[in-house]
């Protein structure tokens, strides 16, 4: 069994007005899409939000293929890492594949060689261009994964790739992805601009 987690509890101040998880790009909600790719290699889906988001978030996701849980944040302001442990202590499966709720180019066989590579080890994570972690597009053990983030905010460190190097993980280097996927896979959309090109390309 697997879960999908998806991160959708940010401002995305830069994205203006209203919510960027819910906004429709060409003609379905972003968070839909990224769901939507990963549809086909996961079991269970979580979705990690604000307690304002979750309405919202639950009617964007009706009639998805699998059954979904809304985590939400106890505290908002903490930052994404903060929205993984979330997200992750609400895994019932021993693996989950994290991803960020603007990534609406997912390609379904890199998150399942992800999976297959992280079995054995606390996380499987890219590594791609100037040996860039990509951290919301990665496979953890979602309890060790949890306690390794829990442990860095406390701490007071809110970088989001910190809790990865507190654990055993594998990295797959841009050759190794390509095999999978095209590095479209980590694109993510910040801007009324990125967005409504993303919608060119898909629509």
């Amino acid at each position: 069994m697997r879960t999908g987690v998806i991160i959708a509890g940010g401002y995305s101040t830069r994205f203006g007005e209203g919510d960027k998880a819910v906004a429709s790009l060409a003609g379905t909600p972003l968070i839909r899409r990224v769901a939507d790719r990963m549809a086909g290699v996961i079991d269970t889906l979580v979705v990690n939000c604000r307690p304002e988001q979750t309405a919202a978030l639950r009617t964007a996701l009706d009639g998805y293929d699998h059954p979904v849980t809304v985590a939400e944040d106890a505290e908002c302001d903490e930052g994404p890492m903060a929205g993984i442990m979330t997200g992750l202590r609400a895994v019932e499966t021993e693996y989950a594949f994290v991803a960020a709720c603007d990534m609406p180019f997912l390609e379904s066989a890199l998150i399942d060689r992800l999976f297959d590579r992280a079995a054995g080890h606390d996380a499987a994570v890219p590594r791609v261009g100037d040996g860039w972690f990509q951290p919301t597009h990665a496979v953890y053990r979602a309890s060790a994964m949890a306690d390794a983030c829990e442990l860095a905010l406390a701490e007071g460190n809110h970088k989001i790739i910190e809790p990865l190097f507190a654990l055993d993980y594998v990295v797959l280097g841009e050759d190794e992805v390509c095999e999978y996927a095209s590095l479209d896979t980590f694109e993510n959309i910040n801007t009324p601009e990125e967005f409504a090109h993303a919608a060119e390309r898909l629509g």
